[in-house]
């Protein structure tokens, strides 16, 4: 990298930064070009905030109470910032989005402020903020696509997330995602294909491609020409050396025919997909603003088993949305059962400052929410756990990534993305094998060599 900066520009020691990233894996993927906008200043990951010289909390606004989490971490870091001296405070993502003033109000001591479209400017804001004075404050959507500026990422392991689409134009009636995020943003196809190259070549063997609606993707292909999700994946699958592609996080509105297709054709698509359809009562629904009915989503989840009979499906589900009735939830639970799932999140209803949902009436009283959402979890838990146990016996290509929590052992990724477990030399790490499962533990899978040996693959 050659000799470290200091926040002007001078030679000086190699600096600590500690990033605490919340919630969606959109936020791991910001948190990690953070560190990459930052490493030319001479910043290193740290695992822990104790002697720190930046600290960035990377926040989301989806959970309940998001922004009073935030402030009491705010609270833990003061003193390490008090008994350092120079240490940076930056508070980033969605929470600073949205509540950018009230942070620095109650919180004065945090140095910078910044929403999740403008933290390719960190260097300026770094510089601006080590000189001391106001607090930083960038919450601006830029009219220029920060991924123009940011630089290329290098794939740290055998898996990565390649951001190919922002933002949201949905507006479900819960979600502060189109107020935070901004309008929806598909990049340049050839800037994603450039960048997929780039991650093959530093180790990556899967890539998780990312957006809010990231199958609403419509990038400028080279042509000039709109590609959607599924002919980008298709030029994403013919380069060398990309075993596995996933995609996440998806609309059912947007879930097309092509994209169906491609999960039939595409042997590099792996046969799990989140597709988060939060009710099964159209009702609800139509309140949430979804834009898809409950059969809508029976006959999507219909076409896709057609043309990949062996995909399983995780989703989103909320507890007690304003107006639930029990009926409502009787919806709910039918299509869970009905529909099956092999993972899931499910939350009580939480209202959102901003959002038309916290105005709506009647509100479903916590209790009523707190028990319609055990007996989902008890329902999707049991789906979860069955599957799992369905898994004994079959053998699957999992994807080695690292090692595991035991001396010896490695964990793996399943086409399903489960966890799975193995004793093994850590120079298979990087491969993809042929793996055994033989048990199941919470939630993961314990697996041994499909031959009597462990095959000599290398990454």
């Amino acid at each position: 990298m050659g000799d470290t900066r200091d926040t002007n520009g001078a030679p000086g020691a190699r600096k600590k930064l500690f990033i605490k990233t919340y919630g969606c894996q959109m936020n791991v993927y910001d948190s990690g070009r953070m560190a990459d906008v930052l490493a030319p200043l001479g910043y290193a990951p740290t695992d822990t905030p104790d002697g720190a010289d930046m600290v960035i909390l990377n926040t989301c606004h989806i959970r309940e109470k998001a922004a009073e989490k935030v402030f009491s971490d705010l609270g833990r870091i003061r003193p390490l910032k008090q008994a350092k001296g120079d240490m940076l405070v930056a508070v980033a993502g969605c929470v600073a989005q949205a509540e950018g003033a009230e942070i620095m109000a109650r919180a004065p001591f945090v140095d910078i402020v910044l929403g999740p479209q403008t933290y390719h400017r960190l260097p300026e804001m770094v510089a601006r903020a080590a000189r001391g004075g106001k607090a930083v404050l960038d919450t601006e959507f830029p009219t220029e696509p920060k991924f123009d500026h940011l630089p290329a990422p290098r794939a740290d392991g055998p898996t990565a997330f390649l951001s190919v689409q922002e933002g949201c134009d949905k507006f479900c009636t819960f979600c502060v995602v189109p107020y935070t995020r901004g309008a929806e943003y598909s990049r340049p196809t050839a800037d994603i294909v450039r960048e997929a190259r780039g991650l093959i070549a530093s180790g990556a063997r899967e890539i998780t491609l990312l957006g809010q609606n990231v199958n609403a993707y419509h990038g400028e292909g080279a042509s000039g020409a709109t590609w959607n999700l599924a002919r980008l994946i298709r030029a994403l699958a013919e380069i060398d050396g990309l075993d596995r592609i996933r995609y996440t996080t998806s609309h059912p509105r947007d879930m097309d025919d092509a994209l169906i297709k491609a999960h039939g054709d595409v042997p590099q698509l792996m046969p799990f997909l989140h597709l988060p359809v939060q009710s099964g009562s159209d009702k609800i629904l139509e309140a949430m603003n979804r834009g898809h009915t409950r059969d809508d989503f029976r006959r999507i989840v219909h076409k896709l088993r057609e043309a990949r009979p062996d995909m399983a499906l995780s989703s989103d589900f909320i507890a007690g949305y304003p107006g639930e009735t029990e009926r409502d939830f009787d919806d709910t639970m039918e299509l869970i059962n009905e529909i099956g799932f092999v993972q899931s999140f499910s939350f009580k209803y939480s209202p959102r400052p901003g959002t038309p949902a916290a105005l709506m009436r009647p509100q479903v009283p916590e209790d009523v929410k707190a028990a319609r959402l055990g007996l989902m979890q008890q329902v999707l838990d049991i789906q979860l756990r069955n599957f799992n146990t369905a898994c004994v016996g079959r053998t699957f290509d999992v994807l080695l990534i690292g090692t595991g929590r035991y001396p010896g052992q490695l964990v793996g990724r399943s086409p399903y993305l489960q966890a799975v477990h193995i004793m093994a030399d850590s120079q298979h790490i990087g491969a993809i094998v042929p793996l055994k499962i033989v048990s199941v533990e919470s939630y993961s899978l314990g697996a041994v060599w499909a031959e009597t040996t462990a095959p000599a693959i290398s990454a």
